[in-house]
């Protein structure tokens, strides 16, 4: 575990290069159970399941990166494309035995729980960017959802890695309250999360489209714009619904979903809880138990 900032980016970028990346134990418990019936597997089911989890889903791409053909022209940016080209059988075989996330902070409770409501959190986003992609007619949505989902990876992590530090920076906010996250780890950490983040990306050689996506700087672009509002929105609603930012966010949505503002609450309310079914991945209360909280509207 790390407990004081390394120097710089690169020096972070280092250590998680050879750090052995946990996962969800529901993941490990769910790759064994699709194992046992490999002959039967649906490969969408298996894609959707590792999806529940962005550490699975990193350890997936950085794996097809090395292991996918020279002469492959096109770049893989979905979890289902790169299963048909790794081969279920291979893929077992790699992935039979990973570390899990409740091993590694086993002994940083506070940490753990803080970890698992970033992996709930991007599994919100990436059910929102869905709902958005699909709605707009965006034909590859599967790419949108896949970098809403991985937007938050750097933080996530850190949480497993650096758990100190993380706890620090969500200090630093409680006590000054409406100090942006990005501006907490720029005093904590001397960097913006999402700079790890993009550098990460970079160094494994993730597919460009998704570090496109990912990127703050191409929010103008609209495939680019559902994964930057679907991210801010699952963050403020982790928090409640009440969040001083929510109101900015619906009507950002709304714009850029061309919708009344009524209609894009009631499209989050129904994809927040749907997220909600999935809450047993990560043990930790969902954003839609903070619902039943909201006032009736007129």
């Amino acid at each position: 575990m790390i407990t004081q900032p390394l120097k710089d980016v690169a020096a972070w970028v280092s250590y998680f290069d050879q750090a052995d990346i946990p996962v969800l134990a529901r993941t490990q418990h769910e790759l064994v159970r699709f194992k046992q019936n490999e002959d039967n597997l649906n490969g969408r089911e298996l894609a959707d399941a590792i999806m529940h989890d962005p550490l699975m889903t990193l350890k997936v791409l950085r794996y097809l990166h090395f292991h996918h053909s020279k002469r492959q022209a096109m770049e893989i940016t979905t979890i289902a494309r790169a299963l048909i080209m790794l081969g279920t059988t291979p893929f077992f075989r790699h992935f039979a035995r990973l570390p899990t996330v409740e091993t590694t902070l086993k002994s940083h409770p506070e940490a753990l729980s803080n970890v698992m409501r970033s992996m709930s959190r991007a599994r919100h986003a990436a059910l929102y960017a869905q709902d958005w992609a699909v709605l707009r007619n965006d034909i590859e949505s599967d790419e949108v959802v896949l970098a809403a989902l991985l937007r938050d990876l750097a933080e996530i992590l850190m949480g497993c890695f650096a758990p100190q530090l993380m706890l620090e920076i969500r200090e630093l906010m409680r006590v000054n309250h409406g100090l942006r996250s990005a501006e907490a780890q720029q005093r904590v950490l001397g960097f913006r999360g999402l700079e790890l983040q993009l550098a990460l990306a970079e160094h494994w050689h993730l597919p460009k489209l998704l570090q496109l996506l990912m990127g703050e700087e191409n929010a103008k672009q609209p495939r680019a714009k559902n994964v930057s509002l679907a991210c801010r929105l699952a963050r403020h609603s982790a928090n409640n619904w009440f969040d001083a930012g929510l109101p900015d966010d619906y009507t950002d949505i709304a714009l850029f979903l061309n919708l009344r503002e009524e209609d894009v609450r009631q499209r989050i309310q129904r994809i927040t809880l749907q997220a909600a079914g999935s809450w047993t991945w990560y043990g930790v209360a969902p954003a839609a138990a903070w619902l039943p909280l909201l006032p009736p509207r007129a």
